[in-house]
């Protein structure tokens, strides 16, 4: 699978069939290995992952933190629980996606007008 986002999304739709339970350390985690993994088979950055990146630099200053706390333990410090965290960082990264960088996962398809 080399579409990151999709992938994110199935994990929110389906957390048990891919992490368990829904926690946002796990799913810090599961990123984490799927990174990994990908490098592991010289597989080159996509767009997506390169995107990502920028996830945690986009939270520090949406939060104004100045801390080298992984986006998990942020999004964790200010929630009740790993559930309510995990819930958190979707609506956090939906918010991501559409702060304006291009992406092809949030480019609505063109409408054309009847002539």
């Amino acid at each position: 699978m080399s579409d990151l986002y999709e992938l994110i999304r199935q994990i929110r739709n389906k957390p048990g069939l891919f992490i368990g339970s829904p926690s946002v350390s796990s799913l810090f985690m599961f990123l984490n290995g799927y990174r990994f993994a990908r490098r592991q088979m010289n597989l080159s950055i996509s767009a997506q992952e390169q995107e990502f990146q920028e996830f945690q630099p986009w939270l520090q200053e949406r939060y104004a933190i100045k801390s080298t706390h992984s986006w998990s333990q942020m999004i964790l410090f200010h929630s009740i629980d790993e559930r309510d965290a995990f819930e958190r960082f979707f609506i956090l990264f939906d918010e991501f996606l559409q702060r304006g960088l291009p992406s092809a996962i949030k480019q609505p398809a063109e409408v054309l007008e009847p002539a």
